[in-house]
């Protein structure tokens, strides 16, 4: 199915959270070689959200073994605090929680401008596209959670199809989703305006990594 921006197909991007990290260069290959956008890397501190996973060391690690974008999700407290370590250990796109950010959003995106990288914010499922209407010509993307973010496996919430509506109809740029997402859901998201996929157990927890893609870009 074609994304509603422009005709251009849909980003299907797999989130390490789900991969095995005992063997993480090979995950990452088998999502690369079975036809993925980019990688979501999903960094958690223990204190914005309750879950702790990775750092930079990660991101570097990763980037060693692929040429897929990686966008590093800092679903962390002060993030402009590290967003330069990110960049340096190989993030392509950096994805921030406006929740996080407070009233330094704006300065925060410019400052992730500033390192040469694309800038993201995202939206906890409660809380409403209004909180960054104003900063929307400067963003690359928005990602909408379907989940309250710390932990992978949650159930999708359909409630968040109305925002992504609503975001669609004043913004052109790249809308993405991240939680619960599988064949039926990312059907819903799509027809709601998103046109980028994250999936975890989606994709990693299927015996076919390929045709799990091909799946959810066929919805």
């Amino acid at each position: 199915m074609k994304s509603p921006i422009g005709g251009s197909p849909l980003k299907i991007a797999p989130s390490l959270l789900a991969a095995d990290f005992t063997k993480l260069a090979s995950e990452v290959r088998r999502v690369e070689e079975a036809g993925c956008d980019l990688l979501h890397i999903d960094v958690m501190d223990g204190h914005f959200v309750p879950n702790i996973t990775v750092g930079p060391f990660i991101v570097q690690a990763v980037r060693r073994v692929t040429k897929l974008p990686l966008d590093a999700h800092l679903m962390i407290e002060a993030p402009q605090r590290h967003l330069e370590s990110f960049v340096k250990a190989g993030a392509d796109h950096v994805t921030v929680h406006a929740e996080a950010c407070g009233d330094r959003l704006q300065e925060v995106i410019r400052q992730i401008h500033s390192l040469r990288v694309s800038c993201g914010v995202s939206l906890k499922p409660e809380t409403p596209v209004s909180v960054i209407k104003d900063y929307l010509n400067e963003i690359d993307k928005v990602l909408l959670m379907t989940v309250n973010p710390g932990f992978g496996g949650q159930a999708f919430m359909p409630q968040v199809l109305a925002k992504i509506r609503e975001l669609r109809a004043g913004f052109l740029r790249d809308i993405e989703v991240d939680g619960g997402i599988n064949r039926k859901t990312a059907r819903e998201a799509v027809a709601a305006g998103a046109n980028v996929l994250v999936a975890g157990t989606a994709i990693f927890g299927s015996p076919d990594v390929k045709a799990a893609i091909q799946a959810l870009r066929g919805v």
